[in-house]
């Protein structure tokens, strides 16, 4: 597997956490820890952005997608409103999770809690190209469940 360098800033308030980890030999994503001073309560139905207390410097050509885990949606209907949330390579400020409640039971998040995964990926930037007409398939213009599978 290959590995790629990536510089991480620890802000004042999550200097005593530890940086984020792959909990796995083959894992994909990084788990994110909340860096909030005091333990938060998220209410069902209600979303908030949590601090992870780190600001990171991904290389050109890279992304970092903040993503749910599993485990706190499948326990707790808890998760990331705006999944994938999308961590440019020039962006520089905390990366926050934006959190979301959709269980029914009132949801604690204490610091140090691992709230999210952090993806590293390739970007390939598109070349947009106007034409006239697009190329005929077999689906053509067919949309939401329109190919049976669904």
């Amino acid at each position: 597997m290959n590995a790629l360098d990536v510089k991480v800033l620890r802000l004042a308030h999550g200097a005593d956490l530890p940086l984020p980890a792959y909990q796995s030999a083959l894992a994909a994503g990084l788990d994110l820890q909340a860096a909030v001073s005091e333990p938060v309560t998220l209410e069902p139905g209600r979303w908030m952005a949590v601090p992870t207390g780190l600001a990171f410097a991904l290389p050109p050509g890279y992304e970092a997608q903040v993503r749910p885990r599993s485990g706190l949606a499948a326990r707790h209907g808890v998760t990331v409103l705006n999944a994938p949330g999308t961590i440019d390579a020039d962006y520089r400020g905390e990366v926050q999770v934006l959190l979301v409640n959709h269980g029914p039971a009132p949801f604690v998040i204490e610091r140090g809690m691992r709230i999210a995964q952090l993806v590293i990926a390739p970007v390939v930037q598109a070349r947009l190209l106007p034409v006239d007409n697009l190329d005929v398939t077999g689906r053509g213009s067919g949309g939401f469940g329109s190919t049976g599978l669904g």
